[in-house]
C-alpha cells in the first residue's frame, strides 16, 4: 500500500502519535512475519484515530467489518466502557486466531466477539442499533456492507469507511475490481441523501457517515 502523503510526512506524523506499546508492536511484527498481506493491518495513526473516535462519541457497541489479526479490534475495545462490545467479522481463520490471542492478552478480550463466515450471511441474525460501524473488508462487498449496516446504525450513530483513497489509484481512469469497487462505493456514499460524509486523508483515506439529521 502507497502512502496518500509524502511518506516522510507519513513517518513524521507516526512518530508524534502516542505509541500504542509493546503488544502491539508484536502484534505487528507477527501480523508481518505470518500473513500474505500485512499491509491490511491498521497501524499507529489509524488505531489511535479509531480508538479517538470511538471515546468521543461515547460509542458502547460496535460492528466491524475485517478482523485481519486484531489491531482495529483492539485499539476500539481499549477505549470502550467496561460494558462495551464488539462484533467482529471475518472469514480468515488463521488471522482470527492471531487476532483472539491478542485481544485475550490484551485484557480487553471480553468485549469482542469474532465470528466467522460470510458477513452479509451472518448479518441476517444480528440486531442493531451499532453506535459505530467499521468498514474495513473485501472491497468488491463494500457497497454491500454499508448497504447492510446502515439500517443497523444507530440514529446518532457513527459508520467509518477505510481505504477509500486506495493508494491513490481512485483518481486514476482505469483500474481493477478493487479499484473500481471502491470508486463505486465513494459515488454511492456522495449521492446517498440519507448521510452526510466527510473523507479524510488519513493513511489510505477514511470516510466518515453519519445519518443525516
Amino acid at each position: 500500500m502507497a502512502f496518500i502523503v509524502d511518506p516522510k510526512i507519513e513517518e513524521y506524523a507516526e512518530a508524534h502519535t502516542t505509541p500504542d506499546g509493546e503488544l502491539f508492536e508484536r502484534l505487528a511484527a507477527e501480523t508481518r512475519e505470518k500473513t500474505t498481506a500485512p499491509q491490511m493491518m491498521v497501524g499507529r495513526i489509524e488505531g489511535r484515530f479509531l480508538a479517538t473516535l470511538v471515546a468521543l462519541s461515547g460509542a458502547r457497541r460496535i460492528l466491524e467489518f475485517g478482523t485481519f489479526t486484531g489491531y482495529s479490534s483492539i485499539s476500539m475495545a481499549s477505549t470502550l466502557p467496561p460494558d462495551g462490545k464488539i462484533l467482529t467479522l471475518d472469514v480468515d481463520p488463521e488471522a482470527t486466531a492471531i487476532a483472539r490471542r491478542y485481544m485475550d492478552e490484551s485484557g480487553h478480550g471480553d468485549k469482542i466477539e469474532i465470528r466467522l463466515g460470510p458477513a452479509l450471511k451472518t448479518l441476517q441474525d444480528v440486531a442493531g442499533p451499532f453506535d459505530l460501524v467499521f468498514i474495513d473488508a473485501d472491497k468488491p462487498n463494500y457497497v454491500n456492507y454499508y448497504e447492510a449496516s446502515l439500517p443497523l446504525l444507530a440514529d446518532d450513530g457513527l459508520l467509518i469507511a477505510d481505504n477509500v483513497l486506495w493508494s491513490g489509484r481512485v483518481v486514476e481512469d482505469d483500474g481493477d475490481e478493487s479499484t473500481r469497487a471502491i470508486k463505486e462505493f465513494n459515488d454511492h456514499v456522495l449521492a446517498d441523501d440519507r448521510v452526510v460524509s466527510v473523507m479524510l486523508t488519513v493513511r489510505d483515506g477514511m470516510t466518515l457517515v453519519r445519518k443525516r439529521q
